[in-house]
This record gives structure tokens, sequence and C-alpha cells, in this order.
């Protein structure tokens, strides 16, 4: 029996953990977004939206929507104090041009080799969509991919090798799932965290390449139901 699993704002939270204050942080449509409203309040992190927002806030109270102030995903948000919009020409030269600290992607697939495959699948039922993410794959200087463990029929989606195209190759720093969190080494994947009452033998089950633990390896307590 599974232990557990995180839910995506448990996830969520523990991302935001491990973004520096004073950070300028980009985050991909889905998932990602969370991280957004629930980063801690004692830190200054800059949001930015490839579509043309630097100074993103979070989600806007149920009511309080603004149409013309949205995500790259579509998402209605809010704007903080000194916030700026801009074309999105030049939203991509801040993505290329180096000046992200942290994106934070979602992922279809990711190697154990750091490889990222976040645009297109082999069900022709979803439309292929680059968006930015290979621009912030290659610009941002830390990518950390925030995603679940497995497909919703149980397959991995941590591999040796990834099956879908990939978005970019060895890019991804650490991986985010609703049962582990997992660094990209050198010599492979390393398991920093493990949910609680997860077997290291059953997570190696649920992850298609091999994995190597810390030897701190810390507990993720789900909150449950």
């Amino acid at each position: 029996m599974t232990a557990a699993r995180l839910s995506p704002v448990e996830v969520a939270n523990r991302v935001a953990r491990d973004i520096p204050d004073g950070s300028y942080v980009n985050l991909g449509i889905g998932l990602p977004t969370l991280v957004g409203d629930v980063v801690s309040a004692e830190k200054e992190i800059v949001f930015h939206s490839e579509n043309g927002i630097l100074g993103m806030g979070p989600a806007p109270a149920p009511g309080l929507e603004d149409p013309e102030l949205i995500n790259a995903g579509k998402q209605p948000v809010t704007l903080v104090p000194g916030g700026a919009f801009f074309h999105h020409t030049d939203s991509f030269t801040i993505m290329r041009g180096g000046h992200i600290d942290v994106t934070v992607l979602g992922a279809f697939q990711v190697s154990e080799d750091g490889d990222l495959a976040n645009w297109a699948t082999d069900d022709a039922r979803m439309p292929p969509a680059v968006g930015g993410a290979m621009d912030l794959a290659v610009g941002a200087k830390r990518v950390l991919v925030l995603m679940t463990h497995t497909t919703v029929d149980g397959r991995p989606k941590i591999l040796r090798r990834c099956t879908y195209p990939l978005t970019a190759a060895r890019v991804v720093h650490r991986v985010y799932t609703d049962l582990a969190v997992l660094d990209v080494g050198p010599s492979g994947l390393v398991v920093r965290d493990v949910v609680a009452g997860l077997p290291r033998a059953e997570l190696q089950r649920l992850t298609g390449a091999p994995l190597t633990f810390a030897d701190d390896v810390a507990t993720l307590s789900p909150a449950g139901p």
C-alpha cells in the first residue's frame, strides 16, 4: 500500500521554502503558479510572468478578478506595489538574458540527467504547446520542476531517458513531486525528502531511474483528509 501523497499546495509550499529571499522568479503555467500564493510574506520575491509582468502577486479574492490582469496561463493575478507591465518581447529578453534567478516549471517527464520534457506527449488529444518553456529552461539560473511523481495510470514520470520530445537537455536542478524531493546530481538522482510512510523500495519502484538516498533524508508529512 502506497503512502499518502502530498497535495499540490503542500508541494508548492515545499518549493517556496527553497526560493532564496530577493530572487526574481518565473512561475510556469499549471501547478507552479501555486508557489506565488504560498510563498512566505517574510521573503521579498519578485515574480515574473512571460506575458509581460514583473511584480506579479497572488491570485485575487473571488469577485475581485481583473480580466485584463492575467498570467501566462490566462489565470487572474494581482500586482504588488511597484509592479510593471511590458511587451512580451521585453519579457522574453528578461528570460533569455539571464535575469531570472529561478524558474519553477511543470513537466511531463524528467530524466536522471536533468533533461526536461514539458511541451508535447504521445497523446493526440493534447496539442503541443511550447510557450516560453524553452527560453526559461536555458535562460534561468536555476530550474526547479514541480509535478506529480507518476501519471494518472501509475507510470513513472522520472526516467533514465525521456521518451517525449525534449524542451531542453540537462537543465533541471531539483524535482519536487507529491512523493519526494530529488536533486539531479553528476551521478544521477539523489533523494533529499520523502513522504512519510513511503518505503524507499516503493519510491524506487515508482521511479524509472536509479535513486541514491542522501544521508540526511527529510520526511514530508501530508496533512491528510
